[in-house]
């Protein structure tokens, strides 16, 4: 190992992806609140918005599952004093997962049945999930992060997104996940997570998913409602 690769894997863990799904989280639930306050929501919307939120939860559940069982625990053996923290992180996951699954089951009854009960029950339940989600991120951010990078190197960062986030991922999921979350992001933040996969992946992913990302949102989110997919870097 050259000492270029023994700086870059030494250095401290950087942690903006985080910020990066928490944003992508932040700003489709607050699209689904917009979709919810319409004055009305036809079947296609209805449908689109519905399994998106279905993802979504499925995409929080796996997100925090691997925190639970990859970065916490790695960061408690090597940091012990961080354990306030994390003991914080757990319980919170704990009180979101409820909540998640309230909402998706919300979101199949609101699929199915376009009652104005049924959206109530659909808006209510993304209300209380916002209600413990949204500190959670932040204080995840403020807090539980800077440990991080003060604590876990480059590479045990990577190595922990590789194992728990990407690698279990195919191709496909890969590049919905892609789009997803680089829908809105600056360039710098753009270009910080086109350099999480090689060079093939981000083909991929750049090429093939960016026009059915884009039609997808049209249908969840009207067609007048800007999206910003992935670009190639300039």
């Amino acid at each position: 190992m050259n000492g270029r690769s023994t700086r870059k894997s030494t250095a401290p863990a950087d942690t903006r992806m985080m910020g990066v799904v928490h944003d992508a989280l932040r700003r489709d639930l607050e699209r689904t609140e917009h979709v919810l306050q319409a004055p009305r929501i036809d079947e296609h919307q209805r449908g689109a918005v519905s399994d998106h939120t279905h993802w979504m939860m499925a995409f929080l559940h796996e997100h925090h599952r691997a925190e639970d069982h990859g970065l916490w625990p790695l960061l408690r053996r090597t940091a012990p004093d961080a354990a306030p923290v994390l003991d914080r992180m757990d319980a919170d996951h704990a009180r979101i997962a409820p909540e998640a699954d309230r909402l998706d089951t919300a979101a199949a009854m609101f699929h199915d049945n376009g009652s104005p009960s049924a959206r109530s029950e659909f808006t209510r339940s993304l209300a209380t999930l916002e209600e413990v989600l949204l500190p959670h991120l932040r204080q995840e951010e403020d807090e539980a992060m800077p440990l991080v990078a003060r604590n876990l190197t480059a590479a045990q960062w990577v190595q922990w997104d590789r194992t728990e986030n990407i690698d279990p991922k195919s191709k496909w999921e890969l590049g919905i996940l892609g789009q997803w979350l680089g829908d809105s992001l600056d360039p710098e933040r753009t270009d910080l997570l086109h350099h999480q996969v090689g060079p093939v992946t981000r083909f991929v992913l750049l090429h093939v998913f960016e026009a059915p990302y884009r039609r997808a949102c049209a249908l969840r989110w009207g067609p007048d409602v800007p999206v910003g997919p992935l670009e190639a870097p300039r």
